[in-house]
């Protein structure tokens, strides 16, 4: 059955308009000749109505939305199908019949305006956020993030639609191994690979959405999608703080950890991603002194404690003289807070751990950008610790593992610096409570070698060095940029079975 605009379904719902196509159905908004209101109705294509599979998937798609009742999903009314019209094949045609959005696409809004303010950024992350954790206690993932799928409303609001490839996580499903289903622009490494997914896939596409609506552009193209689903699985998003510098610190965090390669360091679930986006919202009002737009409607939502770090004259255009100093103490408290509470970029100079030398500047790095380094075997060199060599807490270190001899047994250990998308190091200073052990600089251009160097591996600095309590290291890049920054320790301190690093500092 063809049912163009005019066509009444079920002798209730009158399609008035194409507003959208998919490869399994068509939107139409439509009208409800019983209660006199327009709705959107999504219409299954005839021709694909006879497979079951895709049949089972647009059905699923209707119980699993009608489960959900929340401000920021676009709800279901009802659900139905529409008899065959004569043409011998006995296929029904399913319909979904859907709340009208009037409004906007969250794309459409991107490619009209470019890069969204930041405020209002936030804003509709942690709506988004709030709909798909919603969903996911539901057990319920959305598998298609994207903001072709968020509908901005007449009052700002955004909405999530489109659960047409939606499963819980209960359910067996119709996706096979193997098979990727979503947009590749957004898709998260483990979709993209064919893995399980669970809500953290949704939420590394929200981190993917959010860099879009930051910068006014998706992170990675390709020459298909395949090429681009590629990128997400072994490629970092580019430095959202190189493409737009007035982004903070924490801000850049928040989308860091969103779109984590490594599940186990992602956000765990959608509330911890919300109360670090609400956290991230109530310092750039502070910061600002004013916001509108929907994230003043967001901003009266937000935990009571959040909300108090906010002050009332920020959101009023007003502000008096008193009003300004009580932004800037509040900016301030709210910018330890966060600080103290979630990851950051930045070397960590809150203490002052080692000056900047003269004429050089610090390079940027997340709290996660190290990792320890051990191709020689054995269980790893403390991963779980090598966060304290970028936090800027000199009382804070890293160790390797203990040599009961006082002997590596082994060419080397060490740890990697991940400066993504890649820097002309000129300096590394290493501050360590345990001086006298015996190190070199390495570096690579892109991906980790798996083996110790030089397979992989180019010399900066001197091949021994006797590291010091400060040691400042000098290294020859030759203006080259590499992301990847390797300390090859290859001697322990005189009568020690350990080295510990308490800073790595990185300047260019």
């Amino acid at each position: 059955m063809k049912s163009p605009v005019g066509t009444l379904l079920s002798n209730r719902y009158r399609l008035d308009a194409q507003v959208g196509t998919g490869g399994m159905s068509t939107v139409y908004r439509a009208f409800d000749t019983v209660l006199e209101r327009q709705v959107a109705i999504k219409l299954m294509h005839r021709e694909i109505a006879g497979d079951s599979d895709q049949l089972e998937r647009f059905r699923r798609e209707a119980r699993a939305v009608a489960q959900l009742n929340h401000p920021h999903v676009v709800g279901v009314i009802d659900a139905g199908e529409e008899s065959g019209d004569g043409e011998g094949d006995g296929f029904a045609t399913p319909y979904i019949v859907f709340e009208y959005v009037e409004g906007e696409t969250l794309k459409q809004r991107i490619r009209r305006n470019g890069r969204l303010p930041i405020a209002e950024s936030l804003a509709y992350s942690i709506e988004i956020a709030r709909a798909l954790g919603a969903a996911h206690e539901r057990q319920i993932v959305h598998r298609d993030v994207k903001p072709q799928n968020v509908l901005i409303d007449e009052e700002g609001a955004a909405k999530v639609t489109d659960f047409g490839i939606a499963r819980t996580l209960h359910q067996d499903g119709l996706t096979a191994d193997g098979r990727v289903l979503g947009t590749t622009d957004y898709v998260s490494p483990e979709q993209a690979l064919g893995h399980a997914v669970s809500g953290q896939s949704d939420l590394y596409s929200l981190g993917v959405v959010l860099f879009e609506m930051l910068t006014g552009d998706v992170p990675f193209k390709g020459e298909n999608q395949i090429a681009v689903a590629m990128k997400h699985v072994r490629e970092q998003l580019p430095d959202v703080q190189l493409r737009r510098p007035e982004v903070s610190a924490a801000l850049a965090a928040v989308l860091d950890r969103a779109t984590d390669k490594e599940l186990d360091r992602r956000y765990p679930d959608a509330q911890a991603m919300i109360a670090e986006l609400e956290d991230v919202l109530a310092i750039e009002t502070a910061r600002t002194g004013q916001v509108t737009g929907e994230a003043t409607t967001v901003l009266r939502s937000l935990p009571e404690q959040t909300r108090k770090r906010v002050p009332l004259r920020a959101r009023s255009s007003t502000k008096a003289l008193l009003g300004l100093l009580v932004l800037i103490i509040a900016a301030a408290g709210a910018l330890a807070y966060v600080a103290a509470q979630q990851t950051e970029r930045g070397t960590g100079q809150r203490e002052q751990v080692a000056p900047t030398p003269p004429g050089l500047q610090a390079v940027g790095l997340r709290q996660r950008a190290v990792s320890d380094f051990d191709p020689l075997g054995g269980d790893g060199e403390h991963p779980e610790q090598t966060s304290a060599l970028v936090d800027g807490v000199s009382s804070t270190t890293w160790a390797t593992e203990r040599y009961d001899d006082g002997l590596l047994g082994k060419e080397g250990v060490g740890v990697v610096i991940d400066a993504s998308p890649g820097v002309a190091a000129r300096k590394l200073t290493i501050r360590t409570p345990a001086p006298g052990f015996e190190a070199s600089i390495w570096v690579a251009p892109g991906g980790l070698p798996s083996k110790e160097p030089p397979r992989g591996w180019t010399l900066v600095s001197a091949p021994t060095i006797t590291v010091g309590a400060s040691e400042e290291i000098d290294l020859d890049t030759a203006s080259n940029r590499y992301r990847r920054y390797l300390v090859w320790i290859t001697k322990l301190p005189p009568d020690e079975q350990l080295v510990r690093i308490s800073e790595l500092l990185l300047y260019q």
